[in-house]
């Protein structure tokens, strides 16, 4: 019987971003493990903070990521499907993807079936989260009005603004309590996950979102994972058919 392909997930590459080492390298980085990982895909899902900032206006997009962008559309030439969910950093992903690279944008947790297993997809960052001041900010960053106002400032103030904010939230994160696992009971995406309608049957929830990575098995024999990031710990989930599991890229290369 023919090899299964396999089903690849990762989220927060958060593209862009210039804290830990520039962005040029780290996209490099990434480019390398999706060439390791082409021949044997059959789908790949991209959770989440891709980018560390994206906005689209109708003819211009932020620039850079030449070797990303071009690498998802050798992925969906060769018939490999890439969805790209929305992050709380990349929320505005409108059509420029899908018409240049051949990507499906997912605005949205989803359920899918895979090779006969139910899984729930999101970033997760709507789901639970307890900060007041986030969910304001989430409110507001989705709102269609608001979108269309951003729209009438040059992109040379709002990208350079888009930038800073992020950079200045990342610093703040790295050095906070809630950048590490907060047990089981204190994690919002878990406790999502348990309370989750039981007649959904769901067999996997897997999130972004968290920058922490986390494979914990709850009642009724499911499963969340939560998939790190390519900031720190460059980790991944893939699903052979049989079995979801971890891993983290090692890369030898260092520019």
């Amino acid at each position: 019987m023919e090899k299964r392909k396999k089903i690849y997930f990762v989220s927060d590459t958060h593209f862009g971003l210039n804290v830990k080492e520039s962005p040029v390298k780290s996209e490099r980085r990434f480019v390398r493990w999706l060439d390791t990982i082409k021949e044997e895909t059959a789908a790949l899902y991209l959770l989440g903070d891709i980018f560390d900032y994206w906005f689209e206006y109708k003819s211009v997009v932020p620039k850079g990521y030449i070797r990303f962008l071009g690498k998802l559309a050798e992925f969906t030439d060769a018939g490999i499907p890439v969805s790209i969910f929305t992050g709380n950093h990349d929320i505005w992903m409108f059509d420029y993807l899908p018409k240049e690279t051949g990507v499906t944008i997912v605005p949205k947790s989803t359920e899918v079936e895979i090779y006969g297993k139910r899984f729930y997809l999101a970033h997760g960052d709507n789901l639970g989260e307890p900060s007041r001041s986030f969910r304001f900010w989430q409110y507001l960053f989705r709102s269609k009005l608001c979108q269309r106002l951003y729209k009438t400032v040059h992109p040379a103030l709002t990208v350079p603004l888009g930038y800073a904010w992020s950079r200045r939230n990342r610093k703040k994160k790295m050095n906070a309590k809630t950048s590490c696992y907060m047990g089981e009971e204190n994690e919002f995406l878990v406790r999502f996950a348990k309370n989750y309608p039981k007649d959904r049957d769901i067999d996997y929830f897997v999130f972004g979102h968290r920058h922490i990575m986390l494979d914990l098995m709850i009642p009724d024999r499911k499963r969340v994972v939560i998939l790190g990031d390519w900031i720190d710990h460059f980790s991944f989930a893939v699903f052979d058919g049989e079995e979801l599991y971890l891993e983290q890229y090692s890369d030898l290369i260092h520019n």
